[in-house]
């Protein structure tokens, strides 16, 4: 779906925001990528979003070449993604709904299924109640909803949310991400969530890459689901067999047997018999 080739960034001042990136992200996937300020990860966002490509290496996202992609094209391909900001970036002066519906409209969707897209898109985050409000009328966390939904009302293949957390509080934020779990388990979106906040994201068994002056330093699933892992491949170990005559663990005692056991089945031992 996602494949970082060896990418490298290097922007007009020296800076070298990414350094040989290798990174591969399933269909369906919830990744979180952690980092400090700096690490690298707005501009890993950017190259999946296409805002910037690499000085070196490829990207390719569902099977085709970001590098090679014609800019006429950018916008079609920014189609397959629903992108969520930090910021927000609602327009004050729409209406919760007309802000989801923005995203539609931009593409030239029919009334009709702006009507059916947007109702259905305010219902996944619990905003219908809500749909004739405008942004300042809303809470942090409720701006947050809308632009979760105007990311989803496209029926967007890959979500991407750039520290989607980082201006709401901690009940707001948890709010957030089991939203974005939900979208994940229940469309198969793939969900690559950029964030700082460590705490929040150990309360969920996702895949965490975390990029440190542009490297990709570590790639694991939560240690959660590593020891869950430990446990099933111990639990399928097969029993001991040290009562089945000795040999498997031991040589038996009784020469004749381990011979027996050793030889059974060859063709030296069949002609024996």
């Amino acid at each position: 779906m996602i494949d970082f080739k060896n990418v490298s960034k290097l922007y007009p001042n020296d800076v070298k925001a990414l350094s040989k990136v290798n990174l591969h992200i399933d269909k369906g996937e919830f990744v979180f990528v952690v980092g400090a300020s700096g690490a690298g990860k707005s501009t890993f966002l950017k190259m999946i979003m296409r805002e910037e490509v690499p000085t070196s290496g490829e990207i390719i996202i569902d099977g085709e070449s970001l590098n090679a992609m014609k800019a006429r094209k950018v916008p079609y391909y920014r189609r397959k993604l629903g992108i969520v900001f930090q910021d927000f970036r609602l327009i004050p002066t729409k209406t919760v709904y007309e802000n989801v519906a923005f995203a539609m409209h931009v593409i030239g969707a029919s009334q009709k299924d702006i009507s059916r897209r947007v109702a259905y898109a305010l219902s996944l985050v619990n905003l219908s109640q809500k749909a004739k409000s405008y942004p300042n009328q809303l809470s942090g966390g409720e701006q947050q909803r809308v632009a979760l939904a105007r990311a989803l009302v496209n029926d967007a293949d890959i979500i991407v949310a750039d520290e989607p957390t980082g201006n709401i509080d901690p009940e707001m934020s948890r709010d957030i991400v089991d939203l974005l779990s939900q979208i994940n388990q229940n469309k198969g979106s793939t969900v690559i969530m950029v964030t700082h906040a460590v705490d929040l994201i150990k309360s969920y068994d996702k895949r965490i890459v975390t990029i440190k002056n542009g490297c990709v330093v570590s790639d694991t699933a939560h240690p959660e689901i590593e020891k869950r892992q430990k446990k099933k491949e111990q639990d399928t170990q097969p029993e001991s067999t040290s009562t089945l005559g000795g040999y498997y663990e031991a040589p038996s005692e009784d020469a004749e047997i381990e011979d027996f056991l050793k030889n059974y089945g060859s063709e030296d031992f069949n002609d024996q018999i």
